[in-house]
């Protein structure tokens, strides 16, 4: 149990965030497309802006309303709301702006996280922009960058790809795109398909090292490490449940070292439409490699192609 130290700061914080957010709920809230990011799990997770904006919202479009209801219930938020997703934003996106053309305060939240993030509401937003109207996002919770962080892998510069293909043939094409992307890869995965995934992914990226994040913020939150060679037995003999994350280290400097026969070809390709030094310059910063490199094999294959 807290002392009566503990009790008397634990007193002044709660009072300072009730503060806050009565502060924040007395403001009128404008007119606008609000992006709000809301919980992955733990509904403790929201923000204070966020409780503001959709208690303020003149309607809050959900990508599930049953899921979300649950959110807004358990914040005594009583606002409208509709559902939106790919199989009726067609239908729903022209009353959404009709809405908000009106000077309405309209809401878009997703399942879990942020919004637009492997969920519908791209075209929303564009639409929204493109006929002067405000979009403002509300940040918060992201499924992709709370493994991301706690992966223990390299994080200065990174790249996520949604959801994989559920076809072995395709899941190893799109992995074969992105093999040579000098970043950390984030993937997301449904439980049932992990284990083939990640054996797909050891086949396609080779001994990388890897993280699997699942149930991120929940009561059952779990990280697992290893390669992905390692990774994938340990799901194929341990099958998991849940919502899963995978997280891959980038490739190693010697996978991506270039050759000298893709410098040239690149050089060759470059030099349809470009001056030599124009040229070297587009390769060199497109490999990442010295100049001098590029330049002395611009000029052997210039002495080659003029005999």
């Amino acid at each position: 149990m807290p002392d009566d130290a503990a009790k008397e700061k634990n007193t002044r914080v709660i009072a300072r965030a009730s503060e806050a957010l009565a502060a924040l709920l007395e403001r009128p809230l404008a007119g606008g497309l609000y992006l709000v990011a809301t919980p992955i799990g733990n509904l403790t997770d929201i923000s204070l802006r966020a409780l503001a904006i959709l208690a303020r919202a003149a309607v809050i479009a959900a990508e599930d309303t049953r899921h979300s209801r649950k959110l807004l219930s358990h914040f005594n938020i009583q606002g409208q709301l509709i559902p939106y997703h790919e199989h009726n934003a067609e239908q729903m996106r022209p009353k959404l702006l009709a809405r908000l053309a009106t000077g309405d305060a309209v809401a878009l939240i997703s399942d879990a996280g942020t919004p637009l993030v492997s969920d519908p509401g791209y075209r929303l937003v564009r639409e929204a922009l493109d006929t002067g109207l405000i979009v403002t996002s509300i940040p918060g919770p992201s499924a992709a960058l709370t493994a991301l962080t706690s992966a223990g892998l390299p994080t200065h510069t990174f790249l996520f790809a949604g959801f994989l293909p559920p076809k072995s043939g395709a899941r190893q094409a799109r992995l074969t795109a992105l093999k040579e992307a000098p970043a950390t890869l984030i993937v997301f995965e449904t439980a049932p398909r992990l284990a083939k995934s990640l054996t797909d992914m050891a086949e396609v990226l080779g001994p990388r090292e890897a993280v699997i994040a699942r149930e991120l913020t929940k009561l059952h939150e779990t990280i697992l490490r290893g390669t992905l060679a390692e990774l994938a037995a340990t799901i194929e003999s341990e099958p998991v449940k849940g919502e899963i994350v995978v997280v891959i280290a980038p490739p190693s400097v010697e996978a991506m070292a270039v050759s000298d026969a893709q410098i040239e070809q690149d050089l060759s390709t470059a030099l349809r439409t470009m001056s030599f030094r124009d040229a070297v310059r587009a390769v060199t910063d497109a490999h990442g490699v010295k100049r001098t490199r590029v330049y002395e094999l611009g000029l052997a294959l210039a002495k080659r192609d003029d005999p």
